[in-house]
C-alpha cells in the first residue's frame, strides 16, 4: 500500500501548496482521491502515468476537492485514452462536469461512468476480488464523505521449505494457498503444516472535510493509516466549529478512539506559517502523526 500526497493545502491554492488530492496504490489498483486545482500538474510531477487511474472518488463539490476534474478528464480525451472511468461523488457531480464537457465540446470519446452519492449511512462503493470500498459519511456544510479502502485477505503463504521436505509438488502450490489439504501417497498433508496465514489486510481511511464527528471511530475502527483533516489549530476552534472544519487535536481524538496504526494530518489553513505545530498539538493524544506534505510519499 502507498499513498502519494498530490496536494493538503485548504482553500485556495498557494505558490508550492496545492489544494486535496492522494493517489492510493493499493492491490494492483490507483485509486485518485480527491481532484483539486492543479491535480494532474502534481501527478506529472510524481511520474505517474494516467493510463492507470481508472477509479476517482470525489468527497464533496467544494472546488478545493474537485475543481481539477473537468481538467484532468478533458486530458484524458486530449490523450486518446479509451479505458473506461468510473467517478464516485455526491449528487450533482455529473450534471456539473457533463455540461462543463457539452458546452467546450469535449464530451469524452472513452466511457465515462458515474456512482452518485447520496446515502447518510456507510455504504460499499466498489468491490472486486482484492479491494472493497466503502464511504464514511462526514460532517460538513454541504454533503461530504470520505471513503475507506480495505484489502480483502489474501491467499495463505507457501512455507517452501516445509512443503519440499512433504513431498509436495510446485504444481499443488494453487491448492494450498487456497487453504486445502493435499494427499502424497495416501498420507494427508494438512495445510496449516507447510503454510502461513496471509498477511493481514490493510485498511486506510480518508477523512475530507467535516468538523469533529465520533460517528466515524466505528466505520475506521483498526484502520492501519487515517488521514484527517486539521485545518485549523485549538487556537481556532471557534472557527472550526463554524466552518465545519476540525482542529489537530480533535483528528488526534478520533484516531486514538478508533486505534489506527498512523494518523495523516492535512488541509492545512494558509493562516499557519510553521505546520509543526499540528503535531505538536497532536501528538500528546495520539502519538503516531505524520504531517502530510505535498509531494510526500507514504509506504
Amino acid at each position: 500500500m502507498k499513498l502519494t500526497i498530490l496536494g493538503c493545502h485548504s482553500a485556495s491554492p498557494h505558490e508550492n501548496k496545492n489544494p486535496t488530492a492522494q493517489l492510493l496504490d493499493i492491490k494492483g489498483h490507483r485509486f485518485l482521491i480527491d481532484c483539486g486545482e492543479g491535480t494532474q500538474v502534481q501527478l506529472r510531477k510524481a511520474k505517474v502515468s494516467f493510463v492507470h487511474i481508472k477509479h476517482i472518488f470525489i468527497s464533496h463539490l467544494h472546488g478545493d476537492h474537485f475543481y481539477g476534474l473537468p481538467g484532468l478528464v478533458s486530458s484524458f480525451r486530449l490523450l486518446g485514452r479509451e479505458a473506461p472511468l468510473h467517478i464516485y461523488g455526491p449528487k450533482g457531480i455529473k450534471e456539473a462536469l457533463s455540461l462543463l464537457l457539452k458546452l467546450a465540446n469535449s464530451w469524452t470519446n472513452f466511457p465515462l461512468h458515474f456512482h452518485e452519492l447520496g446515502s447518510n449511512a456507510s455504504v460499499c462503493v466498489f468491490e472486486d476480488d482484492d479491494v472493497v470500498v466503502h464511504t464514511i459519511p462526514l460532517n460538513h456544510r454541504v454533503y461530504t464523505n470520505g471513503f475507506l479502502f480495505a484489502e480483502k485477505e489474501g491467499y495463505r503463504r507457501i512455507n517452501a521449505d516445509a512443503a519440499e521436505t512433504a513431498g509436495i509438488d510446485k504444481s499443488q502450490y494453487r491448492l494450498l494457498q487456497l487453504g486445502q489439504d493435499v494427499l502424497i501417497d495416501d498420507v494427508l498433508i494438512k495445510n496449516s503444516s507447510v503454510t502461513y496465514n496471509p498477511n493481514p489486510p490493510k485498511k486506510y481511511a480518508y477523512c475530507s472535510d467535516t468538523a469533529y464527528f465520533p460517528s466515524v471511530v466505528p466505520i475506521i475502527k483498526d484502520a492501519d493509516w487515517l488521514y484527517h483533516e486539521a485545518t485549523f489549530l485549538q487556537q481556532h476552534a471557534d472557527l472550526a466549529q463554524k466552518t465545519k472544519h476540525s482542529t489537530a487535536q480533535e483528528a488526534a481524538t478520533i484516531a486514538r478512539d478508533a486505534n489506527v496504526g498512523r494518523l495523516i494530518l492535512g488541509h492545512y489553513s494558509a493562516r499557519y506559517k510553521n505546520l509543526d505545530l499540528f503535531a505538536q498539538e497532536a501528538i500528546p493524544i495520539y502519538p503516531n502523526v505524520i504531517l502530510a506534505a505535498d509531494g510526500a510519499v507514504i509506504t
